[in-house]
Formats: structure tokens, C-alpha cells, sequence
């Protein structure tokens, strides 16, 4: 498993359309082979930022998979015209994790 990571800087005052729009390209991204779940969290501080996380069973299932199909260009029909600019992504793999 790799975490995906993405922070997604949108223009102000288009966060509510923007959430709109996420909601179905989460769904894009979660049906495509390889994508085991999908999150997106808001900013408290800086409300016009939000953090993508996506589970995907390898760097490849993304890159190659995901980026390489139709879905990778309707999720960016559906969120890019919201970025402030395109967001950097990296991949995590796990090293240590701790029941709460």
C-alpha cells in the first residue's frame, strides 16, 4: 500500500462549488483498479486549502493506472479549474502505525 498526498490550494471563495464537484470526483477516483480509499480533509486555519489522501495498492496503480486512463482526465475536468495552482504530489509508504 501507498498513501497519495496532495495539497490542493483552491481560489477563495470557490471552496462550496468546489466541494460540489469533489463529490464526484472522489467517485472518479475511487473506481479505478488499484485505488483501495479516498479522503479529502479541509484546512482549519487556512479554509481555502484541502489535503487529498489516497490509498492505492502501488506507486504504478497511480501513475501508470489512474494517471494513464479517461478517469485521470475527468477528475481533473472536475477539480483542476478550482486549483490555485496544480498541487505537488507524493507517495508514503507505511513505517510505523499505533492503535489509539
Amino acid at each position: 500500500m501507498v498513501l497519495e498526498h496532495a495539497l490542493m490550494s483552491v481560489h477563495p471563495g470557490q471552496e462550496a462549488q468546489f466541494e460540489v464537484d469533489l463529490e464526484e470526483a472522489l467517485r472518479v477516483i475511487t473506481s479505478a483498479e488499484g485505488c483501495t480509499s479516498a479522503k479529502v480533509l479541509r484546512g482549519v486555519e487556512s479554509t481555502s486549502t484541502y489535503l487529498l489522501l489516497v490509498e492505492w495498492t502501488s506507486v504504478a496503480a497511480h501513475l501508470e493506472g489512474f494517471r494513464g486512463s479517461p478517469a485521470f482526465t475527468r477528475w481533473r475536468e472536475l477539480v483542476g479549474p478550482w486549483w490555485v495552482e496544480v498541487p505537488v504530489v507524493e507517495h508514503f509508504s507505511p513505517t510505523a502505525e499505533q492503535p489509539a
